[in-house]
């Protein structure tokens, strides 16, 4: 597991090859974030005898085709995308999801922007 975005970025293409490209062909991203949240969730009871190590990610999603949708429909958007990863065994098994907007990610709270460019920052530091 990392902090980085880039580093969980490269180990989830490499795993998931396909997975980036469909984000990225369906939905054009502005803003696309993965993260590897798999090592937080390893002890769990129904992690025990998985047959992969990464199972959990985040992944924050900046695009123009969420425009005039709820959060539901932007949701089952990406599990679209992601159906037969989400499906197989061995696969994602949790999946933690911001969509937004470019305006939305335009009228965040600056405190919000400021705190999670710092935090990519210190962990990109090492």
């Amino acid at each position: 597991m990392s902090l980085t975005p880039v580093e969980d970025a490269v180990r989830f293409k490499a795993r998931f090859p396909s997975l980036q490209s469909y984000i990225t062909e369906a939905l054009k991203p502005s803003t696309l974030e993965i993260y590897n949240d798999s090592a937080k969730h390893a002890h769990h009871k129904a992690m025990q005898g998985s047959i992969s190590q990464e199972t959990h990610f985040r992944i924050v999603i900046t695009s123009d085709a969420f425009t005039s949708k709820m959060q539901p429909a932007r949701h089952r958007m990406v599990y679209a995308l992601l159906k037969e990863e989400l499906d197989r065994a061995g696969g994602i098994h949790a999946l933690q999801l911001k969509t937004m907007t470019p305006q939305e990610e335009d009228s965040q709270v600056p405190r919000e922007k400021v705190e999670r460019e710092q935090a990519t920052a210190e962990a990109e530091k090492g």
